[in-house]
Formats: C-alpha cells, structure tokens, sequence
C-alpha cells in the first residue's frame, strides 16, 4: 500500500504568525513542512532563508522539506542542513555539476531530491537514480504561490513514476503546484505519492477539515469504491 504524504507549502502561511501556523498545520495532520526558497535571480521572488528554518525546527517534529530555487546553489546547502532541513531539493539548471551537488546535501546529512520545471526534461535522472531520495514534479512554473496546476505535469508525473518502479529504489515522488482536494486524487493515480499544497490549505479557516479531507480523497485511490 502507497504511503502518502501532505506537505503545506508555508510560502502561504501568515508570516506574521508563522511558528503558530506551522504548529497548527502539524497539529492538523500535516505530514510534512515544505519550505520554498526563492532568490530573485532563478525564480522572480525573494522569500525566506536558512534562519527562518533554524527558527521552526524546535517547533515541529516532523520533516522540513527545503525546495531551493536559487542559483548557483551549493553554498546555501550547509547552511539549511545545519537549520534543520531533513530534504533538500534543488533544480539540475542551478547547479553546474548536479552529482557534486547531491553528494554535497547527502554529506551534510540530509536526503536529496531533484526538480523539475514543467519544461524541464526527466532525461537528468538516468544518470543519478542512484543518488535520489526525492524528486519533485513542478506542476506550476516556480516563483508563486497560488497557480493553477498545469494537467501536462500528469504525464510527466507518470513517467517519473515508471523510472522509480523500474529502479527499484525508495525515492519520493512529490508534486508541487495547484494542489487542492479535487485533484489530489488524479495526482495520485498519476503515480505521485507526496502532495505540496499551500493556498489550498493556508488560505482556508480550518487546516485540519482540508487536510482530512486531501485524505479522503486519497483513500478512494488505496480502496477504489467499486460500482
């Protein structure tokens, strides 16, 4: 049975409430935290850093998943690793040697994922499979939160998802962009195991009524409802 994992991207989240918000959103069912960082120069926007992250690690047990989009993006993996970040991820275009930079996270003791654009190819990932932990499916164009999920990414997604199978490894298979609970699903039976959803959630009143029912909506991919 897939094990799947909600992952509230706090690029929503109030940011003057932001170690009540990621304790409540945990509270709620959260599996995860995912942590966009966004550079103005890769991405055009600028959001949050190293000490941010090092101020809500105390505040929650679950992993926090740092999505870098900077560029060049070696130096600033030491310093997530020594804030608290479980997974780092970057995108193959930020790095000019993507086994050196996944090398780098692993050694800061940290797991590893990989991005990909919407017009990125998977092609990178013959030739790192073995060094992944995580890789994630960008179903909007990165830079702001609250977009509309692109349907093309559900293609993307399911090829992502026979590489993983045909390699025999435990990697991670997120999804970030437009995720809401009428879709969740779709994405799910896409082949996706690991759902980014920020406005879909931060901007609702009750975090844990949309966070059960993204479950729900799952549960019917486990235990399809026969006819």
């Amino acid at each position: 049975m897939t094990t799947y994992r909600i992952a509230p991207s706090i690029l929503s989240a109030d940011f003057a409430q932001l170690g009540n918000e990621v304790r409540n959103v945990v509270a709620a069912g959260a599996d995860m935290i995912h942590f966009d960082v966004m550079d103005n120069h890769y991405v055009p926007n600028l959001t949050i850093g190293p000490m941010v992250c090092s101020a809500i690690r105390p505040l929650v047990d679950v992993p926090i998943d740092v999505h870098l989009m900077v560029k060049p993006v070696d130096r600033i993996i030491p310093d997530f690793a020594r804030a608290g970040a479980d997974i780092i991820s970057f995108h193959p275009e930020a790095s000019e040697h993507i086994d050196r930079t996944l090398q780098l996270i692993h050694d800061n003791g940290c797991k590893a994922g990989l991005v990909f654009n919407p017009a990125t190819p998977l092609d990178y990932l013959l030739h790192v499979m073995d060094k992944l932990d995580l890789i994630l499916i960008m179903s909007v164009n990165p830079g702001f939160g609250g977009q509309a999920f692109i349907p093309h990414a559900l293609k993307k997604i399911e090829t992502a998802r026979a590489m993983i199978d045909s390699s025999g490894k435990q990697i991670m298979l997120e999804v970030d962009g437009g995720i809401k609970t009428d879709n969740i699903a779709e994405v799910a039976r896409a082949g996706a195991d690991t759902f980014v959803s920020g406005s879909a959630i931060f901007n609702t009143p009750d975090y844990t009524a949309v966070i059960r029912q993204m479950r729900e909506r799952l549960n019917t991919v486990i235990s399809p409802i026969s006819d």
